[in-house]
């Protein structure tokens, strides 16, 4: 039985609500104004013969008065207000906060898992769980739904917007998904809760984060200095991704507003300038109670819900723990529409056949999966002393009923090497040097932090930390630094230049500001200064204007001078000394042959053709030749299709072909039936091989090799 608010705060709001003043309450119940003074204020409470009396004067029932979890229906109902229209004669055709993300829900899982991180209650310990439900409703589901949120209000509105759509994109977007609820009678949910996280405190109208979320637009009021979000545009991400331009809101707060912390309702619609009915409105639009005490009666505000009420509106979160659930109306992810073909094909079942119908929540499903663990392994990642700062999961439900069950989202699954490098980083078993598979190697690498205010010089040196560990094919792409601060989101993913052929393939992760250990000097500094250096994306670190204000327009450079050292610090670890070896290597680049660039015969003027241009090469274990070549690719708007041919150098005779047991693309190409296809506008290439030691006429040790690239199928 969930506790009832103290009577004082509960009686005084519920006197709001139904617009009667404490005098006239007194007269209704024969009392004086100071006996109700007296509840209010908690110096007493009224007896229980009174508590009925109470509950006539408000038009509620005694049980109400009694367990006083819930407001009386006394007063305005719940409804939705619009805002007028600009006097001056001003139009927004829509919120520009929106147009700085796409409609994409891997950028919606991006910016919405970073704001819970950064809203943790980090007094327990314990991470936040963040859980996305993707929900599918049509037939009575759907209309059920509809009538929850009083959508024959909302319809002379949507109305309007899609008579002018022509005109606004905002509108064309909204026309477009109020056609596709009606023609193919369905409607995609996509709820946001988290758990363990503040919650939407503070006031309706003040400066709190309620208002900072629900009321304004580029205002951040995050909880630490090692936040993400900086901007204030994340939460436009939530309205950007519903076509319906509606979020609704239930929030569980950390702290009491009004004696209360559950099932705080409110909800908001983003929509262009519209004429309804003679009346001219500016945008947004809010579901909620009436304020009495704005003018006329006419401003909603929050409003506490009871559980059926949030059960109508798809708002019902687990249980009381503090945080808050987002519901976006009308969820699109465009991005998926480009993945149609590969989808499709998934989606068939063995017998051939088409999907359910669940086609599209399915593609959405498994794409915030893959965004979830790609950009929050590292926060996800625990070990040592070291507690996750997060735990995510997904679900897919259709009218009720399980589509996909919920899908915990797993580091370890997704991000196989870099976990096992920040996990060793946390327990303290990493090692100078790459020796063994496995391995986890640390090098501290500087960040020289600028003088704020344009000065000259250093304010000290912040010393970051790059592991470096051995790559897994479910890693992605090879290669790869991803880079992260305090919340242990990634923010940059870039790839090291300069590698030469041959080094095995590798993964690496530098932390700095707090993600490199709170007592690293300078991390605060650190925080600020990166923080200020990533644009509202936090897709990287570079030149912003609020980098060039607080310091200067050259303080970037420093990022720039970080980056080379970190390539630097990654090649001292990956890139074996030429020593090392060079008898060996030696006698090995002796067996190897690219035909000399001087003795091949002149072409006519023709296309021009790639050319070979290195080979290293290594016998395996089981008696075969592993390759690794590089193509230099001619400046050409279209390029031919190349086969790479592996033969045996012989003194005479012709020369036997081998067979390729592996061959796949590195960079700048892609291998289809053992024939290179080369990126376009790329400069070089490069493939890997392995022959089939079972083609080998002698043995591999007594042979000599020449690897040539054939134009077209090289037969």
């Amino acid at each position: 039985m969930e506790a009832g608010e103290d009577f004082g705060p509960w009686l005084a709001r519920q006197l709001k609500i139904a617009g009667m003043t404490q005098a006239e309450l007194a007269d209704e119940l024969g009392l004086t104004r100071a006996a109700v003074s007296a509840w209010i204020t908690g110096r007493s409470v009224p007896r229980p013969a009174v508590m009925g009396e109470i509950a006539k004067a408000l038009g509620t029932d005694l049980g109400t008065v009694h367990t006083r979890t819930t407001d009386t229906q006394a007063g305005l109902p719940v409804t939705w207000y619009h805002r007028p229209g600009y006097q001056d004669g001003g139009r927004d055709g829509g919120n520009a906060a929106a147009f700085a993300f796409d409609a994409d829900v891997q950028v919606l899982a991006r910016e919405t898992c970073q704001n819970s991180l950064d809203e943790r209650l980090v007094q327990n310990g314990r991470p936040v769980r963040v859980r996305y439900t993707i929900h599918e409703l049509t037939g009575e589901a759907l209309d059920a739904f509809r009538a929850a949120i009083l959508w024959d209000e909302l319809q002379p509105h949507y109305l309007a917007v899609s008579r002018s759509a022509a005109d606004q994109k905002v509108g064309r977007v909204v026309d477009a998904g109020v056609r596709d609820m009606f023609e193919k009678s369905r409607l995609i949910l996509l709820r946001i809760d988290d758990y363990n996280a503040s919650g939407l405190t503070g006031d309706d109208y003040g400066d709190g984060k309620f208002a900072a979320v629900v009321r304004r637009q580029l205002e951040s009021l995050k909880s630490g200095r090692g936040a993400g979000g900086s901007y204030g545009l994340g939460k436009a991400t939530l309205w950007a991704t519903s076509a319906l331009g509606m979020v609704l809101i239930n929030s569980t707060l950390s702290v009491p507003h009004e004696g209360r912390t559950e099932r705080r309702v409110i909800g908001r619609l983003e929509l262009p300038w519209r004429s309804v009915d003679g009346n001219q409105y500016a945008g947004p639009a809010w579901l909620g109670r009436p304020d009495p005490e704005t003018p006329g009666a006419e401003v909603v505000r929050s409003w506490w819900a009871d559980e059926e009420t949030v059960e109508r509106l798809h708002l019902t979160r687990d249980n009381d723990e503090p945080g808050t659930s987002f519901l976006v109306v009308g969820a699109h992810d465009v991005a998926s529409l480009d993945q149609s073909k590969p989808d499709s094909a998934a989606d068939e079942d063995e017998n051939g056949t088409d999907d359910d119908g669940t086609r599209d929540i399915r593609v959405m499903h498994r794409r915030l999966v893959e965004a979830l663990g790609r950009d929050f392994w590292a926060a996800m990642t625990g070990g040592g002393s070291r507690l996750p700062l997060l735990e995510t999961s997904v679900r897919t439900l259709r009218n009720g009923e399980v589509v996909i069950e919920e899908e915990k989202v797993d580091p370890t699954d997704r991000q196989p090497s870099r976990t096992r490098a920040l996990r060793a980083f946390y327990e303290g078993t990493t090692v100078d040097r790459l020796t063994e598979a496995g391995q986890v190697a640390l090098r501290t690498v500087p960040l020289r932090l600028p003088l704020s205010g344009g000065l000259r010089g250093t304010l000290g040196t912040h010393q970051g930390v790059l592991l470096v560990t051995e790559a897994e094919d479910r890693d992605g792409v090879p290669n790869q630094v991803h880079s992260l601060r305090g919340n242990r989101m990634t923010i940059k993913k870039s790839g090291v230049t300069g590698l030469p052929l041959g080094v095995n393939s590798f993964q690496a992760v530098l932390l700095l500001g707090k993600a490199a250990g709170e007592s690293a000097p300078f991390a605060e500094e650190a925080e600020d200064f990166l923080r200020a250096a990533e644009p509202p994306e936090h897709d990287r670190w570079g030149q912003t204007e609020e980098l060039t204000l607080r310091w200067s327009h050259t303080a970037h450079h420093r990022i720039s001078r970080l980056t080379t050292e970190v390539n630097a610090a990654v090649k001292g670890l990956v890139v074996r000394s030429r020593s090392a070896g060079s008898h060996e290597s030696a006698k090995l680049r002796k067996k190897l042959t690219v035909p000399p660039k001087g003795t091949a015969r002149k072409r006519a003027a023709g296309p021009v053709l790639p050319e070979l241009d290195g080979l290293e090469a290594e016998i395996g274990a089981g008696g075969e030749w592993r390759i690794t070549a590089e193509v230099k690719l001619p400046r050409a708007e279209e390029l031919p299709a190349m086969t790479p041919v592996v033969l045996l150098d012989v003194r005479s005779g012709s020369r036997p072909r081998l067979d390729w047991a592996e061959l796949v693309a590195v960079e700048g190409c892609e291998v289809e039936g053992g024939v290179l296809r080369f990126t376009p506008h790329a400069r070089r290439a490069v493939f890997r091989g392995s022959t089939d030691a079972t083609s080998h006429p002698v043995r591999t040790e007594l042979t000599r090799l020449v690897l040539e690239l054939r134009a077209g199928t090289g037969e």
